[in-house]
């Protein structure tokens, strides 16, 4: 068994966890059966290359597997953590804002996974990786912390964290 690097990991809270292996339950379960007989009605109906509910199905059959190739690689990789404590520092499940040097508004984000865009569309931010540029250099500062760092065009920059709340706050 190989060990998984940091970059590897996807670090959620219980929670999340929770709700992602209950989406994948879903798929692997009644939304496969469902699938299943759907594509089955139609292929009943006679001739396939002009069943437009033949096709549909199968359409939507391949978006469901790959969805639960993408949760099972994401739950195989993931480390569960509590939800983090509300003290200011950044860290994995946090809601952190933060301002660049000379501009004088924010921008809020969730520090975590990426894939953690993708699991709950009610989130209206974005996400940051701590294996980000930005994400690595705010990763365990605290609330008025200022750090630098270099950008994927190769600038350096200089971030303010205004603040930093556990998710869900």
């Amino acid at each position: 068994m190989t060990q998984s690097t940091d970059e590897n990991v996807i670090w959620l809270t219980q929670e999340a966890y929770d709700k992602l292996k209950e989406e994948l339950d879903y798929l692997r379960g009644p939304s496969r059966t469902e699938l299943s007989e759907r594509i089955g009605a139609a292929r009943d109906e006679g001739d396939l290359r002009e069943n437009g509910g033949y096709h549909a199905a199968k359409e939507e059959q391949g978006k469901s597997e790959a969805r639960i190739r993408q949760l099972e690689d994401m739950l195989r990789r993931a480390k569960v953590g509590e939800t983090p404590a509300d003290d200011g520092v950044v860290e994995p499940g946090m809601k952190v804002t933060v301002r660049f040097a000379g501009d004088k508004d924010t921008e809020t984000f969730l520090f975590g996974a990426r894939e953690l865009a993708d699991f709950d569309e009610s989130v209206d931010l974005d996400v940051y990786s701590p294996q980000s540029p930005l994400g690595s250099a705010i990763d365990g500062k605290r609330k008025g912390d200022t750090v630098s760092y270099d950008a994927p065009n190769g600038k350096q920059l200089e971030v303010e964290v205004v603040d930093a709340v556990p998710f869900g706050r």
